[in-house]
């Protein structure tokens, strides 16, 4: 039927288009990560464009991301950028199989794109971090064009077209042009892949090879009853793989140990330095348990850990680069870090310089940071988000001011200044849980970095504030867990929780979100106690070891 027979051609031409197109993009993609695993793998198109757009999206939609997606926002960022392109490259080649020259244009315009993202970056490093997007694109155009050219039908020696059975396309020609294109684009690929990998093994073998000296300045010993025996209660150190990470860097950058230096420099800094990780080793270490928070925490979020930091205080440093502090007649008040991927962190001088434990961290629960933490060195503000003080990957400190410089967030409309709010979460037990009716443990913890926690209370529904038991205090700059013994009644129960820091501030119940300087509010959760058909069987008693 001719009706049958159109639909049917015109269903080949598109799977061999749209076919077309995806392999001309998987091409253009592997012959990138090559060049790149030459040049430098943090040029690669997709790296660098994802990049670009995380710099561009609105704050709003980013803590939106953080909040849906967790620390998996990257990995969706990639898959979504990857699917638009697969979408537009597979419209690419059904195009290309009418006008070859416009569907390869397209093709080299995604080049010009990830070239112009490349420019665009604050860690570029010149005119080579073009080279992987225009190489992927020249060559993603070529086989899109080669593809295009096999699967129209040829004349015969006779000088006659003869059409196969798929309906005027020459498939022989095709499937060897797809066939070749595939592996050579695999093989690409491959050994990009393996350029890449070879790049970072200076850095782990660096890694592994660092030994972390003896601090001059042990932690105080974690007084015992800190950690309570209930099940369900977050740990009180952090396991480095459990520790929570934020940041907006696509791949985890790799440096090598004895290639990484910092400098120290700008306004007010009347002796400039520079030092390498083993000037920085062989200075008086300090250690301590310093419970980090980021400020895109919801109430009641993930996005807080407690780790035994190991790293020179950051104050000699910048005494000795001579630095003044503002309340002093110091001219700066902003420290700017700068990490390896262009990240931008302002912090207020004086904070840094008031006695506090600030400091640039080496090590991490025992060992050398990991590279997700920032290997080899990162900064550390005890009483400060993130997001103000934690710079990872640290290669740069500038002082200035806040008027003269807007770091990366603020320029994004998050706060200059931002002491971490005192806080509070129930660990157990979760929402919607449906315990036994009769005793039931609540349990959580709470921090309010710089000035501890004195009290924690717990509501259940519209009744009255009731004191929890709280755990021994490591020290005003950790989170402190707590316990509190309830007699649950059958049905449905809204448990609060508010927290009391060492001033004597209540833990607000006003609610706001995390932009622009942190969310407030007090964590709840909803729970159904369930009638008991005999002896109801007690809870664990909260003890403490």
């Amino acid at each position: 039927m001719p009706g049958v027979s159109s639909f049917r051609s015109k269903l080949v031409r598109a799977a061999r288009g749209t076919s077309a197109g995806l392999l001309a993009a998987f091409t253009a993609l592997a012959v990138a990560e090559l060049v790149a695993g030459l040049v430098r793998p943090a040029a690669g198109p997709v790296t660098v464009v994802g990049g670009a757009v995380i710099d561009r999206t609105p704050a709003a939609v980013k803590d939106f991301a953080i909040r849906t997606f967790g620390e998996n926002d990257k990995i969706v960022l990639q898959l979504g950028i990857l699917t638009i392109l697969a979408l537009i490259a597979m419209a690419l080649g059904v195009l290309a199989l009418s006008h070859r020259r416009a569907g390869a244009a397209g093709v080299l315009l995604f080049g010009v794109v990830g070239a112009a993202a490349a420019l665009s970056r604050p860690d570029a490093t010149g005119i080579g971090d073009l080279l992987p997007s225009i190489a992927g694109a020249l060559t993603g155009a070529l086989a899109l064009h080669v593809m295009a050219s096999r699967a129209v039908p040829a004349p015969d020696p006779a000088g006659e077209v003869r059409e196969d059975s798929a309906g005027g396309w020459n498939r022989r020609g095709f499937l060897t042009a797809a066939g070749v294109t595939a592996v050579a684009a695999t093989s690409a690929g491959a050994l990009g892949r393996f350029l890449t990998d070879r790049r970072g093994r200076g850095a782990v073998a660096s890694r592994e090879s660092l030994v972390l000296p003896r601090p001059a300045s042990p932690a105080p010993a974690v007084p015992a009853g800190v950690q309570l025996k209930i099940p369900g209660v977050t740990a009180f150190t952090t396991a480095g793989s459990d520790f929570y990470r934020v940041d907006t860097a696509l791949t985890v950058p790799k440096i090598d140990a004895g290639t990484w230096r910092l400098r120290i420099r700008g306004e007010g800094v009347t002796r400039p330095r520079t030092y390498t990780l083993d000037q920085l080793l062989a200075r008086p270490l300090i250690e301590r348990d310093i419970t980090l928070t980021c400020v895109s925490n919801e109430v009641g979020g993930p996005y807080v850990g407690n780790a035994r930091w190991l790293g020179v205080p950051l104050a000699d440093l910048l005494k000795e680069a001579g630095v003044i502090p503002p309340s002093r007649g110091g001219k700066a008040d902003q420290l700017v870090a700068r990490s390896v991927d262009g990240m931008t962190l302002g912090s207020p001088v004086e904070d840094v310089m008031d006695g506090r434990d600030a400091m640039l961290a080496v090590g991490m629960n025992g060992e050398p940071l990991p590279f997700d933490h920032g290997f080899p060195v990162r900064m550390l503000v005890p009483g400060l988000y993130g997001y103000v003080s934690a710079c990872k990957w640290i290669t740069d400190i500038e002082l200035t001011t806040f008027d003269a410089y807007d770091p990366y967030w603020v320029k994004r409309k998050w706060a200059r200044r931002a002491p971490v709010k005192t806080q509070s979460r129930i660990d157990t037990p979760r929402p919607f849980a449906r315990p036994a009716a009769g005793t039931v443990t609540v349990a959580g913890v709470a921090w309010a970095q710089r000035r501890g926690i004195t009290r924690v209370q717990i509501r259940v529904d519209d009744g009255p504030w009731q004191d929890a038991d709280l755990a021994a205090q490591a020290g005003v700059d950790t989170w402190r867990q707590w316990s509190y013994r309830w007699n649950a009644t059958p049905g449905g129960h809204d448990i609060t929780v508010r927290a009391t820091d060492g001033t004597g501030q209540v833990q607000t119940e006003q609610r706001t979100r995390t932009i622009p300087d942190g969310a407030s509010g007090r964590h709840s959760v909803f729970v159904t106690v369930t009638q008991t058909t005999g002896r109801p069987k007690a809870a664990p008693v909260s003890t403490t070891s």
